[in-house]
């Protein structure tokens, strides 16, 4: 059953005619005491509307011009007529040149606005989305990680267009739709007043049975717009998974699964064109109706000689007009609304807390570097924001010149363990510092982590260069010394042997390249930087063990003092390290290496 129909609570007072969505809106602001919202989200629009009041002030003032142009040349087609029907020749040059004059200026002002409202779209929203994306780039990690990649996207690109139109656009919207309104309601009224009465009642009329059609229509799009977005997803994890589906012969499984994508991709939109086609026949012939009978009036008026053949043409036109002005000042509402629901949604994510800084201890340990740092955790206590406790009260220490492993099963604590050396993530108690030869102590922060080079898990190279995915770290770096840390990783051995060399295309993720060699050129991104600080996450889990020695051999003679940290669970790099801490139940805690001999592996 419908369970609008059985809530009359839904659409109150005069909105039960109406049933409008967006009045419907701001009275259950109203009514649940949210309306500050709605009038802050306005506010944090207008936020950035101040910053171009030059700009909404020539939108408003070319739209006002460009309306009146439109009234004026409505009027002059009105005399043109009359003194062609009236045969009065001899002041037709005039009107004729008033005519061509302007339609010649409404042409060139047309243009020149939509070549600068073009750009300044174009300045505006770009401006908006880097001021907003800092934002979210800065936000605290945990907060941000809550949301889903495609969540954010959404909201960084459709939200933000939607806002950005609309902060320089809704005042001149406001103020052109209310003078045309009123101008060509006046002009007609100044001819005649019963037909100005008549084309005012049929605006409402028409846009309620508009309104209505166009709710149902709006359904049937968004029902195509879901399926058209469930195939996409169903694409691009095909493709994204395509050597999977291929290894398990499931291709054919698969290809019929996008023919049922089809079918109702195909039905929902034959249902769409259907209604669509019925509902233009029917509005359609309500309009149809309500021309017809301004016609009939305005043919009366003619025959009994109250009004000339151009006056007729006159209101039929501004009749349209009427109707045409009165929708988008209604549509207004529904804009507003909009647009505060992209700055609610925008300002959840910009409103998060942001990352921790402190530019001083940046400039202070700075001086410090070349003789490398320690990497301190004291009496260490964390959970994440679902109060799970993955670290109690534990210890941790790297020093310079040093490989200090960290091992431990799957999903105890190790990247959590990483994310708080990076100050990714802050302890509830204890400390996580970087300490300096001569004893200078700080406690991480983000400016801090110029001193780190990570190696994350899994595949993190981009489509492009392998050049190109280094240099992310070092936009200036040289071939040579993308050459030499390619060769300190272990990889300048098969980049050397493609035909580009270096300039050699990766695909997504690093496609087109083999698990191990793609965490070679992860490794060598890494190196470029030489960092103090070396963190690898899993990072030689591809890697045969006599490469896995020479690179982790290679990168600690690369910088004297290097402090080297590595997360893996392969006991051929534990033997190189002078430290190990193991991480089980959330507890770090340092092995003895005769412990560690005692271990089994599984291998």
């Amino acid at each position: 059953m419908n369970q609008k129909r059985e809530n009359p609570q839904e659409f109150r007072g005069l909105n039960r005619l109406l049933k409008s969505e967006a009045i419907k809106f701001l009275f259950d602001k109203f009514g649940d005491g949210t309306y500050t919202d709605f009038i802050d989200d306005w506010k944090w629009i207008f936020s950035y509307s101040a910053k171009y009041r030059g700009i909404i002030i020539f939108y408003t003032i070319m739209g006002l011009v460009s309306s009146s142009l439109s009234l004026i040349s409505s009027v002059i087609s009105k005399y043109l007529i009359d003194i062609i029907t009236g045969y009065q020749y001899s002041q037709l040059w005039v009107l004729v040149v008033a005519m061509l004059g302007s339609t010649a200026f409404s042409l060139v002002t047309s243009s020149i606005v939509s070549r600068v409202s073009l750009k300044i779209s174009i300045y505006v929203n770009n401006d908006i989305q880097a001021d907003i994306f800092s934002r979210i780039i800065d936000s605290d990690w945990e907060k941000v990680s809550q949301y889903q990649n495609g969540d954010l996207l959404n909201r960084f690109n459709s939200d933000v267009s939607t806002i950005s139109g609309n902060a320089i656009s809704w005042v001149p919207n406001v103020v052109v739709s209310v003078y045309s309104f009123v101008a060509t309601f006046l002009v007609i009224l100044y001819y005649d007043a019963f037909m100005a009465i008549f084309a005012f009642i049929s605006a409402p009329v028409l846009l309620l049975v508009s309104r209505r059609v166009m709710r149902k229509m709006r359904e049937y799009k968004k029902r195509v717009m879901e399926m058209n977005s469930g195939m996409m997803s169903f694409e691009t994890e095909t493709f994204y998974n395509f050597d999977s589906i291929k290894s398990f012969g499931v291709t054919s499984h698969y290809t019929d699964e996008l023919k049922d994508w089809q079918k109702k991709y195909k039905d929902y939109n034959m249902d769409y064109n259907m209604y669509s086609i019925k509902m233009n026949i029917g509005l359609t012939g309500l309009g149809t109706a309500v021309s017809m009978a301004a016609f009939g009036y305005c043919l009366f008026r003619m025959w009994t000689g109250d009004i000339s053949y151009g006056t007729m043409t006159l209101f039929l036109s501004q009749s349209s007009k009427l109707s045409s002005n009165f929708s988008s000042l209604i549509s207004i509402f529904p804009s507003m609304i909009s647009s505060a629901v992209s700055a609610h949604r925008i300002r959840e994510i910009v409103d998060l807390p942001k990352e921790i800084h402190d530019p001083e201890s940046l400039e202070k340990m700075r001086p410090l570097a070349e003789q490398g740092f320690t990497v301190r955790m004291r009496s260490v206590d964390f959970a994440y924001l679902d109060n799970r406790e993955v670290i109690v009260g534990s210890d941790f220490v790297a020093h310079p010149n040093e490989i200090v492993a960290v091992i431990g099963p799957s999903g105890q604590g190790k990247t959590t363990m990483l994310r708080l050396i990076l100050g990714l993530i802050h302890p509830q108690q204890g400390e996580s510092l970087l300490e300096a030869a001569d004893g200078t102590v700080v406690n991480m922060n983000a400016d801090l982590r110029e001193f780190f080079s990570y190696v994350p898990q899994g595949n993190t190279l981009v489509a492009g260069t392998i050049a190109d995915n280094l240099r992310v770290i070092k936009k200036d770096a040289t071939d040579e010394e993308i050459v030499e840390a390619l060769k300190i990783a272990c990889a300048w051995e098969f980049v050397e042997t493609l035909d580009n060399g270096i300039d050699s295309k990766l695909g997504e993720r690093g496609r087109g390249f083999s698990e191990g060699q793609a965490q070679r050129i992860a490794i060598a991104r890494a190196v470029l930087r030489d960092a103090p600080i070396l963190l690898l996450d899993e990072a030689t889990s591809a890697l045969d063990v006599e490469t896995e020695r020479e690179v982790l051999g290679n990168i600690i003679k690369q910088r004297p003092n290097k402090t080297c940290i590595v997360s893996t669970h392969r006991p051929s790099v534990l033997s190189m390290c002078q430290r190990i801490y193991q991480v089980v139940d959330g507890h770090i805690t340092e092995m003895s290496f005769e412990d560690f001999k005692q271990m089994d592996f599984g291998e």
